[in-house]
Formats: C-alpha cells, sequence, structure tokens
C-alpha cells in the first residue's frame, strides 16, 4: 500500500472518531457533568479547555492562545505531510504521523468551532485526577509512540536511504 493510502485513511479515521465522540459528549452532556464509568477510576465529563496539553495557557483572561495553538497545529501539518512526502518505505511512520495529524485536526476543528476543546476522558485514584483528555489526544500520544518506535528501526530515512545505503554522514576516523 502506498504512503497516502495509509496516512491519509489513518489521520480521517482519527479525526472522525474524535470529532464522533466530542459530537456525543456535547449533544448528550451538559457543561461540567460526569458519568461514573469505574467509581475511583475513570469517569466520563464534560469539560472545555482553552489551553494545549495538561491544561497549559487554560485561561479565560487571554484569547492569543488560540492564535499560537493555530499557528502551531499548521506548521505541524505542514511538517507531518512533508516527513511522509520525504520518507521512504515507512509504514509504521506513516501511521504514527497521521494518527498525530488526524489528532492535532481533531483539535483544531474544535478551536475554530468554539475557541476551546472538548475533553472528556477522566481518570483517577482517589483525589487525584490525571487531566482530562480526549480521542484527539490519545491519537497524538499513540502517534508519537508509533513514530518514535519507526525513528528507532530506521524508518525516519529519505526514499532511497532505506535500501541499505551507508549512512550520509561520513565515518570518523582516529
Amino acid at each position: 500500500m502506498s504512503r497516502w493510502g495509509i496516512f491519509l485513511p489513518v489521520a480521517a479515521l482519527v479525526c472522525a472518531i474524535d470529532q464522533a465522540s466530542k459530537w456525543w459528549i456535547v449533544k448528550h452532556m451538559t457543561l461540567e457533568s460526569v458519568i461514573t464509568v469505574v467509581p475511583g477510576f475513570f469517569d466520563i465529563v464534560s469539560v472545555r479547555n482553552r489551553g494545549a496539553a495538561f491544561g497549559f495557557l487554560n485561561r479565560s483572561d487571554i484569547d492569543w492562545q488560540f492564535w499560537l495553538f493555530l499557528g502551531a497545529t499548521l506548521a505541524a501539518a505542514a511538517c507531518i505531510v512533508s516527513l511522509v512526502h520525504k520518507s521512504g518505505k515507512a509504514p509504521l511512520l506513516w501511521t504514527g504521523l497521521a494518527m498525530i495529524l488526524g489528532g492535532a485536526i481533531g483539535n483544531l476543528i474544535d478551536r475554530l468551532r468554539w475557541r476551546e476543546v472538548v475533553d472528556f476522558l477522566d481518570f483517577y485514584i482517589g483525589q487525584s485526577h490525571w487531566p482530562a483528555f480526549n480521542v484527539a489526544d490519545i491519537g497524538i500520544c499513540v502517534g508519537t509512540g508509533l513514530t518514535a518506535i519507526a525513528m528507532l528501526l530506521g524508518q525516519d530515512r529519505p526514499a532511497g536511504a532505506e535500501s541499505g545505503a551507508k549512512h550520509p554522514h561520513k565515518e570518523l576516523k582516529p
């Protein structure tokens, strides 16, 4: 299968699942409501985040973070597409980068619609809560892990370099 035959469907699937899950939350739950799934460990919640991961810059008294995250997402998307285009045969890398892009686009759609991101997965033990997150965040995290594994396996080499060719840097001689 071609790079785009893997990349585009995976990115679209992550984004679609993210948006469908957020649609359900917005349609069926009021803001700040909670559905306990596993008492003392996991709830479905309805919260909003104007900031980034783990609530970074999640403040209602500033508005410039919207433009920062918009620009960062567009720049990251351009870099990801360029990496996929330049890569050699690297299905694991393409999958990881697609998951990152699908998640980034899912959160970008929220930012464009509401200027905040819908988060709803809340894991905790007692009173210690991990910050709530969403399917897009899962795609970004899992995609980052797959991309790291692909890089460790050497799948990040440009097209033509995966055929066993020597590393482009010269060996150092003593």
